[in-house]
């Protein structure tokens, strides 16, 4: 744990090269309700020892950090050097990490990318709520019900849906390298194609019932067509895009909002999410999970097994299940006593980060040990 004088919103792993074979060793973070929020790199290198139970003992050292204006809503890596960043002023920052100084400078800069009224308001601006990218390509998405792309070395958006919502759009992610999927805030998934000129969304899913805001997503690295959602009521969604509009499964979760969702990029069997309640959950779908040890170790961490179902292992992912004796999930949360929200999580090889209300951010380096 390491404890910053400033809610952490965001924290993200910064990206391996194809070959590492080392674990990552540099995070990013911003903050939120901060009088001065900050754009932070953090190193977690070989600093400490490690102790008897293997627990880490050094503390993450901040490398650099940069004044950031407003509150930091997202945030993504582009590259191994440069970092969006998402503002509730509705400005979107392409940040750059001097490697050989380590100081971070704002290299570009699409002003009020989101607002309500027209963009030359004074108080125009409409928070960019989420922001992904996939090099030289970053999506943003906003409080506005608009959709950018921009490509970094372009001054203006290539492209700009400007009423795709009439609700807020909480979350994005690439489906694939011309499409892209949103969660919004009457419940609602929508694909967009980038390839088709009209600006309407190629398909529409929501939440059957009452309309939860839905307020994260990811898709699973590995087969695009399953995507996890969260929401304000804690519930995990997984969805098949294949087949019918409606989630394949809806899991109880948290007390209160989900902020984020993620499959484990290379270990796609476990997916990672954090609540405002102060848990962060870890399910683990990968088989037999009940003769496999913990991979916690022991002292007031609960486990518990829920039912969960898999058709032949081999064809279909875990993740969408229909015969529940067959297999079990395990449920690990890894914060046993935290209070206040966790809002932000990452994953990368072993590694975990996550940062919370309680100005504090906290790394474990040995997810499956």
């Amino acid at each position: 744990a390491k404890f910053v004088s400033q809610k952490i919103s965001k924290t993200r792993w910064r990206p391996l090269p194809a070959a590492a074979l080392h674990p990552p060793h540099l995070f990013a973070t911003g903050s939120w309700d901060n009088e001065d929020n900050r754009i932070s790199i953090w190193s977690v290198g070989d600093l400490g020892s490690v102790g008897l139970s293997g627990e880490y003992q050094g503390e993450p050292q901040l490398l650099c950090d940069i004044r950031h204006n407003g509150d930091v809503m997202d945030m993504q890596f582009l590259d191994q050097e440069r970092i969006v960043a998402a503002s509730s002023t509705g400005t979107v920052t392409v940040f750059r990490h001097h490697q050989n100084n380590h100081t971070l400078s704002a290299s570009h800069r699409w002003e009020k990318a989101h607002y309500h009224v027209d963009q030359d308001t004074s108080c125009g601006g409409a928070a960019c709520t989420a922001v992904i990218c996939n090099k030289p390509e970053i999506v943003t998405v906003g409080e506005d019900g608009r959709i950018n792309l921009f490509r970094v070395d372009q001054k203006d958006a290539v492209r700009t849906i400007d009423n795709a919502d009439s609700s807020t759009l909480h979350a994005v992610t690439f489906l694939r390298t011309t499409e892209i999927l949103t969660v919004n805030s009457i419940g609602q998934l929508k694909i967009w194609d980038f390839r088709q000129q009209k600006n309407e969304p190629s398909q529409i899913f929501s939440l059957t019932g009452g309309r939860v805001p839905l307020h994260c997503v990811d898709r699973h690295p590995n087969q695009q067509y399953i995507v996890a959602t969260g929401g304000q009521d804690g519930m995990l969604s997984i969805w098949d895009i294949r087949q019918g509009t409606v989630p394949v499964s809806l899991l109880n979760a948290h007390e209160a909002e989900m902020w984020e969702v993620h499959f484990h990029p290379s270990n796609p069997d476990h997916l990672f999410t954090c609540s405002e309640d102060g848990s962060l959950w870890h399910w683990d779908t990968s088989t037999d999970v009940s003769e496999k040890p913990s991979f916690l170790h022991q002292g007031g961490r609960s486990t518990t097994y829920v039912p969960h179902n898999t058709i032949n292992q081999s064809v279909v992912s875990a993740w969408l299940s229909n015969d529940p004796t067959k297999d079990r999930m395990e449920i690990t949360n890894l914060i046993p006593n935290q209070t206040l929200s966790v809002n932000s999580l990452d994953v990368l090889g072993p590694c975990l980060v996550y940062g919370t209300d309680a100005e504090a951010i906290y790394v474990n380096r040995q997810l499956f040990a």
